[in-house]
C-alpha cells in the first residue's frame, strides 16, 4: 500500500513564521516513503485532514477554493502523503458531503497517481445520526460515501463518535455496522473517533469477538490536549495495538504563532481563541524558541511532537502553503529534552483546549 511516486517536486523547511517563500529542491527527500503500520495498512507518518473542505461556517469555504485544494492534494501526494481523513458530515448545509466529493474528484483526476488510485488511504467517519438505528443503515451510509468518493473500498471506515453517553442502545447497532461493512469488503479496516479509554476497550473487545480488528482511534491530541485522559487513551492504544490518529494537532490554529489576544481569527473561532490564548504564552514561547533553534516553524514543531509521541497527526489543509509548511514536520525528531520542555510549558499554561462534547470516558 506504500506510495512510491517518482517526482522531483518537493519543498524546503521555512525558517521562522515570517518567511513567505518556498524553494523547490532538486531531489525528493526520503522520509515520506517510510510508512507506519495502521492495522493492515501502511500509511505516511502524517496524514492530512479535510474538515475545511466544504465547511463555510468555521473555515470560510467557497467553491472558488477548489483549484487550490486540488493543487494542495496533488502536492501532498507528490511528497509521499497517502492518508487523507474526511467524514460524511463534512460540509455545511447544501454542501454536506462536499469533502468526500472533492477527494473523489481529486483522486480520479490526479496526475501524481497515474492509475494508482488504490494506493491512497481514505479514512472517512460516519456520523452517529439519531436516525441511523440499525447496522444496515450504517452500511448504507458507507455505500453513500463510496459513491461520493468514486472508489470501491475505503481504507478505514470510522465511527465519528460514540452514542454511549446519550443513546447506549444505538451504540451496539453502530458497532454491528462496522462489522457488516468490514465483512462485506467495503472497508479494509475499521476505526473509531472521539472514544475515551473505557469505551475504547469495550469496542475493541467486542470487535475482537466478531473477528474484526480495530486499527485506529482518532482523538483530539496535541500540546493543548494532553491531559490525563488523552494520555490514558494513548496508553490503551499502545496496549491493544491500536494506532492513535491525532486530530487538531495545532489546536485549530492556536499553536501556529499566527494569532494573539489582539489578533484573533474571524468567525466562531475568535471567541474560543480569546478565552485560551491569553494563558498560552509559556507554551507559545517554548514552541517559538525550539523553532528558531531548529530552523523550523512553530507548526512544524507542534506536529513533530505528535509524531514523537507515536501518533499519526492529521493537520487540516486548505492551501499549497499549508502542505509545504506541514511537510516540514517530518524527517527529523525533537530530542527528549525538547519534548519535555514543551510538555512542561503546556502544564505551565493555565488554559487548554476544550474537549469534544462527544468524547466518552
Amino acid at each position: 500500500m506504500a506510495l512510491t511516486l517518482s517526482t522531483t517536486k518537493t519543498f524546503t523547511n521555512i525558517n521562522c513564521s515570517n518567511t513567505t517563500s518556498f524553494k523547490p529542491l532538486k531531489l525528493p527527500l526520503f522520509w515520506p516513503w517510510q510508512k507506519v503500520k495502521m492495522g493492515p495498512l501502511n500509511v505516511s507518518p502524517m496524514g492530512f485532514g479535510t474538515w475545511a473542505w466544504g465547511n463555510q461556517l468555521l473555515w470560510g469555504y467557497q467553491t472558488s477554493m477548489d483549484d487550490q485544494l486540488q493543487q494542495a492534494f496533488e502536492l501532498a501526494l507528490e511528497n509521499g502523503i497517502n492518508l487523507f481523513d474526511t467524514a460524511d458530515s463534512y460540509g455545511t448545509g447544501r454542501l454536506n458531503g462536499q469533502s468526500e466529493r472533492l477527494l473523489g474528484q481529486f483522486i480520479k483526476q490526479s496526475q501524481a497517481l497515474k492509475g494508482k488510485q488504490s494506493e491512497v488511504v481514505i479514512a472517512t467517519k460516519f456520523a452517529a445520526y439519531p436516525w441511523r438505528l440499525t447496522s444496515g443503515q450504517f452500511v448504507n451510509a458507507c455505500s453513500a460515501s463510496l459513491d461520493r468518493l468514486q472508489i470501491d473500498q475505503l481504507g478505514i471506515g470510522q465511527l465519528h463518535w460514540s452514542t454511549a453517553n446519550y443513546a447506549p442502545l444505538q451504540e451496539l447497532a453502530l458497532w454491528d455496522g462496522l462489522v457488516a461493512m468490514y465483512e462485506k469488503g467495503l472497508v479494509r479496516a475499521v476505526g473509531v473517533s472521539n472514544y475515551g479509554p473505557q469505551q475504547l476497550v469495550k469496542i475493541h473487545d467486542y470487535l475482537k469477538t466478531r473477528g474484526v480488528p480495530l486499527c485506529s482511534a482518532q482523538v483530539q491530541f496535541s500540546l493543548l490536549s494532553y491531559g490525563k485522559e488523552q494520555q490514558e487513551i494513548k496508553r490503551v492504544c499502545d496496549e491493544l495495538g491500536i494506532r492513535l490518529i491525532s486530530y487538531s494537532p495545532l489546536g485549530l490554529g492556536m499553536l501556529t504563532g499566527k494569532y494573539s489576544s489582539s489578533e484573533l481569527p474571524t468567525g466562531p473561532r475568535s471567541l474560543l481563541f480569546g478565552q485560551i490564548l491569553p494563558g498560552l504564552e509559556p507554551l507559545l514561547e517554548a514552541l517559538r524558541e525550539i523553532a528558531e533553534k531548529r530552523g523550523k516553524t512553530m507548526p512544524q514543531v507542534a506536529i513533530n511532537w505528535c509524531i514523537c509521541k507515536g501518533t499519526v497527526p492529521i493537520p487540516g489543509i486548505k492551501s499549497v502553503r499549508h502542505v509545504e509548511d506541514n511537510l516540514g514536520a517530518m524527517g527529523w525528531r525533537l530530542t527528549n529534552d525538547e519534548q519535555l520542555q514543551l510538555e512542561y510549558a503546556a502544564q505551565e499554561s493555565p488554559r487548554s483546549m476544550i474537549q469534544n462534547i462527544f468524547q466518552t470516558r
